[in-house]
């Protein structure tokens, strides 16, 4: 396959790339891309890494190889990581109530012929997610601050009003970095790729901001559901739990609450009055 996409490496970066590969690689032999590693928001499994841990990760992921699905296997080694960085959006906050922070990598494989269909994947979006993999020193709870689960308090439960979870802290090691289906994490991923935004990336942009609306939305319909449905649901602790939840979860929620609402406030019954005479009551005809 001779028509590979992607944009050829910088100067810059082949200097960072070459000090990695043995022998001197040109800007056309290899195939640059950008990934999102990890954040420090609180992930699927209920644990984040605090600022101190994304920048020890940055610095130890340098040269570590990519996987897929976390397989330490030379056969699976498919590109590496030759730079990174911590990128702070100010204006964003965590769950935890801190600056947002995500670390941004480097990557580059070999345009070679095995190499063709992951290229292909990855600039089609298939091969998109991905995870680190990693060692922390520490695990303290966001309740009390024990370390190593020694608390009675449960990840991923509420206690006066404020979500638990494990704070990984004090990295002491990165191994890899893989491929994935389902990251722990929900905004790791690959990037979009160095250069002008081609038609169709931009129509894949536009159709991933729609799908964002489209699960705000139901996420919001999710809230309003559940507070009529529930007497005494804090809306702003369901909201929070709403947003760890996908599609399917959403639905499901959705149609419970619905069947629930409808019981607690049916429907008045309209009906035609009788004989052409005038109904004793109205109300119910309003609109």
């Amino acid at each position: 396959m001779e028509d590979w996409k992607g944009v050829e490496a910088a100067a810059e970066d082949l200097a960072l790339i070459n000090r990695l590969s043995k022998t001197e690689l040109g800007a056309e032999q290899v195939y640059v891309f950008t990934v999102r590693l990890c954040d420090n928001e609180v992930d699927r499994d209920f644990e984040r890494f605090d600022s101190e841990a994304l920048e020890r990760l940055g610095e130890l992921l340098v040269g570590r190889s990519g996987l897929f699905d976390h397989q330490w296997s030379a056969r699976g080694q498919a590109a590496r990581l030759y730079k990174t960085e911590v990128v702070r959006e100010p204006a964003a906050r965590t769950e935890a109530g801190d600056e947002y922070r995500w670390l941004k990598g480097w990557a580059y494989l070999l345009r070679t012929e095995r190499n063709a269909d992951l290229i292909a994947e990855i600039e089609g979006g298939i091969k998109k997610e991905v995870s680190v993999g990693c060692g922390a020193g520490r695990s303290v709870c966001s309740i009390c601050g024990a370390e190593d689960g020694g608390c009675g308090h449960v990840r991923g439960q509420v206690y006066d009003g404020k979500l638990c979870f494990r704070e990984l802290r004090d990295v002491t090691d990165a191994y890899e970095w893989s491929f994935v289906a389902v990251p722990a994490q929900r905004r790791a991923g690959v990037l979009k790729r160095f250069g002008q935004e081609r038609e169709g990336e931009r129509t894949l942009r536009k159709e991933a901001e729609l799908g964002r609306k489209y699960l705000k939305e139901l996420r919001r319909e999710v809230v309003r559901l559940a507070m009529l449905a529930e007497d005494g649901t804090d809306g702003a602790v369901f909201a929070r739990a709403a947003e760890r939840l996908e599609e399917p979860e959403l639905l499901e929620l959705r149609r419970a609450f619905e069947t629930r609402a409808a019981k607690r406030f049916p429907a008045p019954v309209q009906l035609r009055p009788r004989d052409g005479g005038e109904a004793e009551d109205a109300a119910a005809f309003r609109v």
